[in-house]
């Protein structure tokens, strides 16, 4: 949970410090006013990086040489605080000032969601994101998950490295047994948390879609075969396309909807539904986990949404009990709860507004 929140010269906020409350904050503004910008620097103190795909040069705020993030947030009912520092030299993080290493260690303090227009992607999209979707469950629920996933990378680096040499077949085959045993490990991490999640995947898919979904994760190779048979007879394969094709940096998260492959049929307002219930269940799995509520983050949840489906799924992100941070274009775009903490954002500048005593409320 973030309790206080400071930016200096990230995008367009060159100086902004807010009091977040506890369960649902607003943030409205007309478009670039600066709101996505403000979600965007909260997720990357808890990320490391831009939920849009931006590059530390487009963050850092014209004419400076870098940005500043802070935040106070609770963990267990103990205060702790974040800070992150970026600039083209690179990326610094500090946590109860003592220098922190790596993305991990600001999930661990830091967990968090994010539901923003291009969340549909995690279905239309390709295997990646659902491979980082399964790997974040996994990193929350399974101890080891982290460790196995770092040592597979670093050996699937030098498998490839040694199939883009063009190494005699003996050389590449020495890397096959740490990579096989490294690749059945990820597998069953990823397999188990996706087992703790399905009931809430279902649920909430149920609740946005009014529909039964189907998730079926396939493991990047042959169904039935030893990934080392794979292996041995695919080398030749593998040695002309200069990288290992078969593994887990191959699996995927198959959905279904009504029986059908969803990333292909649904409308795209069908799949930010879809998307969303994914997330949704997710950050439930992981609250239940780490007993303790999460961040979630909503970027315009409106957009691409009627009324109806837009009244889903903030029922259903109620119903979480965790820390929701929304956007807007409108103050009364969105239902908001008893107790609300409510911001105008414009050019980069925040306000804290007094809430409307007859905003609409949530059921």
């Amino acid at each position: 949970m973030i309790r206080t929140f400071k930016a200096s010269n990230f995008r367009c906020l060159e100086n902004v410090e807010l009091e977040l409350g506890p369960q649902f904050n607003l943030i409205y503004g007309s478009n670039g006013s600066g709101k996505t910008s403000l979600l965007e620097a909260l997720a990357y103190l808890g990320r490391g990086k831009s939920f849009r795909g931006a590059t530390t040069g487009n963050l850092i705020q014209h004419g400076q040489d870098s940005f500043v993030l802070f935040g106070q947030v609770e963990k267990e009912g103990i205060g702790h605080r974040i800070g992150v520092r970026n600039s083209r030299a690179g990326l610094e993080i500090r946590l109860d000032g003592e220098n922190a290493s790596g993305a991990a260690a600001l999930a661990e303090v830091l967990p968090l969601q994010v539901i923003d227009p291009e969340v549909h992607s995690l279905v239309a999209g390709g295997p990646e994101q659902r491979r980082r979707f399964l790997d974040w469950v996994a990193f929350h629920v399974e101890h080891d998950h982290l460790q196995a996933w770092r040592r597979f990378r670093r050996v699937l680096k030098q498998r490839n490295a040694a199939l883009r040499a063009s190494s005699a077949p003996e050389a590449i085959k020495s890397w096959n047994r740490e990579f096989i045993e490294l690749s059945l490990a990820l597998d069953a991490s990823r397999r188990r948390a996706l087992e703790v999640a399905i009931d809430g995947l279902r649920e909430f898919g149920k609740a946005l879609l009014g529909t039964e979904l189907g998730f079926e994760y396939q493991q990047g190779w042959k169904k039935g075969m030893e990934l080392a048979e794979v292996l041995e007879t695919d080398l030749e394969r593998d040695l002309q396309q200069g990288a290992t094709q078969h593994g887990p940096q191959r699996a995927d998260l198959k959905i279904s909807y009504d029986e059908r492959q969803a990333r292909k049929l649904v409308s795209r307002g069908q799949q930010k539904l879809l998307a969303s219930a994914m997330i949704l269940a997710a950050t439930e799995t992981a609250q239940t986990a780490l007993e303790r509520p999460l961040v979630l983050l909503l970027d315009d949840p409106a957009a691409e949404l009627d009324a109806n489906s837009l009244e889903r799924l903030m029922a259903a992100v109620a119903g979480l009990g965790c820390q929701v941070v929304a956007t807007s274009l409108e103050r009364g775009a969105l239902a908001l709860p008893s107790g609300a903490a409510v911001f105008h954002v414009e050019q980069g500048a925040l306000v804290r507004c007094e809430q409307d005593a007859k905003a609409p409320k949530t059921p």
